[in-house]
């Protein structure tokens, strides 16, 4: 857990609401290299660390750094560090697939649990712009611990249109036929959905088909719908199962072929359909994204990964998903395939954003610490937030993206809290454009559990995932998390409150962990 305390710099910093312009130039300094660095005070040292939050007698976990925690895992920014700065993300993979191995009655692996694909895993009811761009919302409400409140940044493009309205689709299927894919659920399950999603693209898109298990084959070239729709359906029916999984193999043939079948003023997109459990040749992400690197950038071609199998390689489809423009999501069954395949997909075919990062502005005169919750990997430093030479998330209509903070005011706090801004580069011209969002300390007056629809459900799932985390040490409990038996108690009233689908099956899943647990 990564605290960072905000100090009142001398002469208090009245130029944050002013003018915005310490937001504009970033003030930390810290390696810009790695394009999906940490934020810079992660790395870098400072004064002793704030006290963590007392959890009081209620909480899950008293805050004090446990035995075997990481050094630096309550190390807070040096001042005056209050920016806080990533990548958007879309990912949702993983919360799927903790839903699926509650199901099947054990308890995910916590570092297989991302709280911001947990988040991102529900609809929130922003604003959409009527244009290609962003809405900023920010709202938040306290928690049960007091001065602790959690603030929430939420991030959404238009609504995606008529499906005759986007530009016209090349997309490479990468599926992979190794011998786990034999499982029921895997392989059947993605012939079935390409099938079904083969009749309903329209003419003008375009198909390739890539298999790959110890070697990688291109069964299907690049090939137009209109009038080839029975040449397709009879590749993606010859699909069957042998020997093992090279997944490097079939990324880069992927690519090849999708490079192959390029077409200009389309969407040229890889769809990776694997378990991801990668051994044989090479099982480096980094690797395996070096090879395709020329592809990509050259190109813009984006990738989009489907992770399938009981036994799934979560981490390095999420690395390749992250490191290669694109988003995971995990499917565990005929109605999860037929919403990816069939509604996200073909909805979510274009881009209305390259490169997307956010950064969060805190003010110190009325915050005293925060906490980004989740977003691990997808780090940016500050300073980074305006060089559009470091990598972004890219995203599509109809997508929404929520970052959660845990915020701790100071006493008698009154004024501006925090600004959120977001940038990204147009698709095409790739001209950069900005958006912007406040939230004033005043706002800060309902609970979490008596909040606006989205922000109680956000808060319900970001628990959660917190909770599943916790029993790995280098994670620890957010502010006001409650018990176990309290949570499931409040997902099943917030389930019956919406009588939303997706948060009953929310509250399922969190009485399967309270079970297991």
């Amino acid at each position: 857990m990564k605290w960072y305390g905000t100090r009142r710099p001398v002469g208090a910093l009245l130029a944050l609401t002013a003018a915005g312009g310490l937001l504009i130039s970033g003030c930390s300094a810290g390696s810009g290299g790695d394009t999906k660095a940490r934020d810079s005070s992660y790395a870098r040292g400072g004064p002793a660390p704030l006290p963590v939050p007392d959890r009081g007698s209620g909480g899950r976990h008293d805050g004090d750094r446990r035995e075997g925690e990481q050094e630096d895992s309550l190390e807070v920014a040096p001042d005056p560090d209050y920016l806080s700065t990533f990548a958007l993300d879309v990912d949702t993979a993983s919360y799927g697939y903790a839903r699926r191995t509650l199901a099947e009655g054990r308890l995910p692996d916590p570092s297989a649990v991302r709280p911001e694909e947990f988040v991102n895993s529900f609809r929130q009811g922003y604003e959409r712009p009527a244009g290609d761009g962003f809405t900023v919302t920010v709202d938040g409400a306290r928690t049960d611990e007091e001065d602790w409140s959690l603030v929430r940044v939420g991030l959404a493009t238009r609504a995606a249109g008529p499906d005759g309205e986007r530009p016209p689709a090349a997309l490479t299927f990468v599926v992979d036929i190794s011998g786990s894919m034999a499982e029921p659920g895997r392989l059947d399950l993605a012939r079935d959905s390409l099938a079904t999603m083969t009749d309903q693209l329209r003419d003008d898109d375009s198909v390739a088909v890539v298999t790959f298990s110890d070697e990688a084959e291109t069964v299907l070239p690049m090939t137009r719908l209109g009038g080839n729709r029975g040449e397709v359906h009879d590749a993606v029916d010859s699909l069957e199962p042998t020997d093992s999984t090279n997944l490097g193999a079939g990324v880069e043939a992927g690519y090849e072929t999708a490079v192959e079948g390029l077409r200009e003023g389309a969407t040229n997109r890889v769809v990776l359909v694997s378990d991801a459990l990668a051994n044989t040749g090479e099982t480096d992400a980094d690797a395996i994204l070096e090879r395709i690197a020329e592809s990509r950038r050259e190109h813009g071609i984006t990738l989009f990964g489907v992770g399938v199998g009981s036994d799934y390689g979560d981490a390095l489809m999420e690395r390749l998903a992250d490191r290669g423009d694109g988003h995971t999501v995990y499917v565990s069954d005929e109605e999860d395939a037929r919403e990816v395949f069939c509604e996200q997909l073909p909805r979510n075919i274009e881009l209305t954003a390259r490169d997307a990062k956010a950064q969060v502005a805190f003010d110190p005169e009325t915050v005293a610490e925060f906490r980004l919750v989740g977003y691990d990997n997808r780090r940016v430093a500050d300073e980074d937030f305006r060089d559009d030479g470091v990598d972004g998330g890219e995203v599509g209509p109809g997508h929404t993206v929520t970052a959660l903070y845990a915020v701790r005011t100071r006493s008698g706090a009154a004024g501006h809290l925090a600004t959120a801004t977001v940038r990204w580069l147009d698709p095409d011209s790739r001209t950069p454009h900005e958006e912007t969002g406040g939230l004033e300390a005043g706002d800060l007056t309902r609970s979490v559990w008596g909040a606006h629809r989205g922000l109680t459900v956000t808060a319900t799932a970001a628990y959660f995932a917190d909770s599943l985390r916790s029993r790995d040490h280098r994670y620890g409990a957010l502010p006001g998390a409650p018990a176990p038996g309290e949570l499931s108690g409040r997902a099943g009233d917030l389930a019956d409150r919406t009588e939303d689908a997706d948060v009953r099956e929310l509250a399922r899943a969190i009485r399967a962990a309270e079970r297991l647990e």
